[in-house]
């Protein structure tokens, strides 16, 4: 048999997959595979048959046997040949397939004059769900090469097939009723479970389609981008007050200020401006502009800032529609809508109008997605970055969404949707439960008290944060105003931002990160390139090395903490005490100059994160260099590990729950207690329900989370006793793995009645 050569194989698969893609239906992609995979082997006959709900596989389509044999040969799972792919799980190849002793012969396909077969099964989550052949008059085994292309094509299939499965398609097509519900699985970006029907939106306009072209005359197009740029800001404002009218407290709403506030000179804008300078027409400088920022924000690996780029692309698209005149889309909104995109953006959620949004699917995206963190304070389910949502089938169809596990069915059955509407039910009654509980305290039953934190970084986080009744701010991120500009922001600039988390939280302590910038969080006006950024110079080694870059931070930071008594300093990516020396040094000089300059510096805390493993070990020293220690869980996790958790080879590898992590971890809180010294934990560790029972035991003084976990962490510590956590941390600490771990812990909770902490309901 004749080898496919690689270019045309590459370009074949690319058709298939754009084919694929853009059928309307399974029926026609199985049609267009078996044609073009046909044509690209040069091959006698190209086969799909798929696995029925009484495991017999059926032909589905064909190019080369008798067209009128699909639908009707029905073959058995352990016998034919196309049996025995399906039963090994892999390819068989034959130069003579008559001769082999599963060969099975049906006369209404007309397949006895072949001789060389190949057959490769379509497998979908680890099971056979069908089988891919080809076939030959002449005698012959297949090229192995030929043999890769159609390993790769069914993996294509497979994809299509999971698109047609929750769409009830593959059902329609063999004829059968709709086998079970199979939801599709994304992350949880705001907790809540609702029903209702999809709504698909999509962008107005496609940076990516802008091509370059030069212009001579700028000045028109300086005119144009600003008249954009204009009409944007307007329709930010017009989002604003429907954001109002749908309840949106005036808090959460900042996010959309930071929206106007990228859109004035000083950031973008001023680049845009000057790439058009440069002779590029409005539309090619935009897309220039804007396609650079968003590149700095998603080579970030911290997962809260590299989803700003949405943000970034949301606004320069927005732009591009006005440049380009496209008229404004009217959806029609049905009661009880559930938004479905690629891409939903936060912009996208306020232009729903008040009252019918239920909730919310995004393909691509995760948690710390804007449209996550605005749904969450919304109060609106939301599932993210399901990837192989069929989002083009989808419109008009009933969707049940589950924004505490990640899951979304399509088409429900009645079982399922009644389910779901008794959940719902019991979802109402038990945030009720959860409200009640804002203003007590995180107080065991047996009388111990843990304070909880919140996780901010943005003004917008500050509403949720108070909403949900935080008692302070764990860890609060000062790299977005950095990030966002095209320089260094100034001393007053950063006052004023940081004043505004000062005063929201006034009485209550904020503990201010350091800047914590390098490596993947690179800025683009001071770029740092490394082969290995998250071993690099990144967190306090880049700001030591730049003591005007830290002095400006602090001085800010003192600046607006005055007339406060609630400020705490954190060091990140500490690894050395003399590291800590230096900031210290540093600090003190910039408390001095401002007391000689009138400003009345008020006795503060200093901390230091313990995110790598060098810190675990030099814990009880740092502790007695500094005021307190904060654990980033996420980080430690991280490089405890050695998992990259956005990796996703080895994401599944990491888990806080890891044996090591949790010794790692108690070790922290003992060193930091042997110094008197307190020690707090953040991260999604920290807002998690189960884990959250585990470093109760440790003796953590407080934790610090994404506003959305607290009151679930606090129901979860009201509902225990310090003796019961400690019983459970003993078993943790001597499990085998984080899965037994969190499979005992999750068994504790449905036990005592806390099972509503890990699904819908009660």
């Amino acid at each position: 048999m004749a080898p496919i050569v690689g270019s045309q194989m590459l370009g074949t698969l690319r058709r298939i997959v754009q084919e694929v893609n853009n059928a309307p239906s399974l029926d026609v992609a199985l049609q267009r595979i078996v044609l073009r995979v046909k044509q690209a082997m040069g091959v006698d006959t190209c086969s799909i048959y798929l696995r029925d709900s009484e495991q017999m596989y059926v032909l589905m389509a064909t190019q080369g046997l008798n067209p009128t044999a699909v639908g009707r040969v029905r073959l058995s799972p352990k016998k034919g040949l196309i049996g025995l792919v399906g039963e090994r799980a892999e390819p068989i190849n034959l130069d003579d397939a008559p001769s082999h002793k599963c060969y099975q012969y049906f006369p209404e396909t007309g397949e006895e004059a072949f001789h060389g077969f190949l057959g490769v099964p379509i497998i979908q989550q680890s099971q056979v769900v069908g089988v891919l052949a080809v076939q030959e008059v002449e005698g012959g085994r297949f090229e192995e090469d030929s043999v890769s292309f159609l390993i790769t094509v069914a993996a294509q299939l497979a994809s299509a097939i999971a698109h047609a499965e929750v769409t009830g398609d593959t059902e329609r097509l063999l004829g059968k009723e709709r086998r079970s519900d199979r939801p599709l699985v994304g992350l949880a970006g705001s907790a809540g479970v609702a029903l209702g029907c999809a709504v698909v939106v999509y962008p107005p306009a496609d940076l990516n389609a802008v091509p370059d072209r030069l212009v001579s005359d700028t000045a028109v197009e300086v005119q144009q981008l600003m008249a954009a740029v204009d009409a944007v800001r307007n329709d930010i404002k017009l989002l604003l007050v429907r954001l109002s009218d749908m309840g949106v407290s005036e808090d959460d709403r900042v996010l959309f200020e930071v929206y106007l506030m990228m859109l004035d000179s000083g950031g973008m804008v001023d680049k845009i401006v000057e790439y058009i300078d440069q002779g590029l027409w409005a539309a090619g400088a935009l897309k220039k502009a804007v396609l650079e920022h968003v590149s700095v924000f998603e080579a970030m690996e911290d997962p809260y800032l590299s989803e700003r780029a949405l943000d970034i692309r949301d606004l320069g698209i927005r732009i591009l529609a006005h440049l380009q005149n496209v008229p404004d889309r009217a959806n029609d909104y049905p009661a009880s809508t559930v938004l479905v995109g690629e891409e939903i953006t936060a912009t996208m959620l306020a232009e729903v109008p008040p009252g019918v949004l239920s909730a919310v699917i995004s393909v691509r995206g995760s948690n710390n997605s804007h449209v996550a963190i605005l749904a969450r304070a919304m109060g609106v389910p939301c599932v993210m970055g399901v990837t192989d949502f069929p989002t083009g089938r989808v419109d008009g169809q009933e969707i049940v969404v589950d924004g505490y596990q990640g899951k979304v069915y399509i088409k429900p059955s009645v079982a399922i949707s009644r389910e779901y509407q008794r959940l719902v039910a019991e979802e109402r009654e038990f945030s009720a439960e959860l409200d009640g509980l804002r203003d007590e305290p995180a107080k065991t039953k047996d009388g111990v008290v843990i304070p909880l934190y919140a996780n901010t970084g943005l003004l917008s986080d500050i509403g949720p944060s108070l909403k949900y009744g935080a008692e302070g701010v764990g860890l609060y991120r000062t790299e977005f105003p950095f990030i966002i500009r095209d320089r260094f922001p100034g001393e007053d600039e950063q006052c004023r931002i940081y004043r505004q988390v000062f005063d929201a939280f006034k009485g209550r302590p904020v503990v201010v990160r350091s800047l914590d910038i390098g490596g993947d969080k690179a800025l683009s006006y001071f770029p740092i390139n490394e082969e290995n950024p998250f071993l690099g110079w990144r967190g306090i080694r880049v700001t030591l090395d730049h003591p005007e870059i830290f002095l400006v931070q602090m001085r800010a930071i003192f600046r607006a903490s005055e007339g406060g008594d609630n400020l705490n300093i954190l060091l990140p990516m500490v690894t050395n005490l003399s590291e800590v020396e230096l900031a210290k040094q540093l600090i003190s000089r910039a408390a001095k100059e401002l007391e000689e300059e009138g400003v009345v510096i008020r006795p503060y805390q200093l901390g230091v994160m313990i995110e790598v493993p060098a810190a675990v070990f030099q814990a009880e020293q740092l502790a007695r260099q500094v005021d307190f220690l904060s654990v980033g869980t996420n980080d430690l996790t991280q490089y405890l590990l050695a998992v990259d958790r956005n990796n996703p080879q080895v994401a599944h590898l990491f888990d806080s729950l890891h044996p090591s992590v949790l010794q790692a971890l108690q070790h922290v809180v003992k060193s930091a207690h042997n110094s008197g010294k307190q020690v707090s934990i953040c991260g999604e560790m920290a807002g998690d329900p189960a884990a959250a029972i585990l470093l109760l035991a440790m003796g953590a003084d407080s934790l610090s989370m994404n506003a959305s976990s607290l009151p679930r962490v606090k129901w979860v510590i009201r509902n225990m006793t310090q003796r019961q956590a400690g019983q459970l941390l003993e078993e943790a600490l001597q499990s085998d793995s984080a899965a037994a771990t969190r499979e005992r812990l999750n068994k504790v909770l449905n036990d005592v009645g806390l099972g509503g902490l890990l699904r819908a309901g009660k």
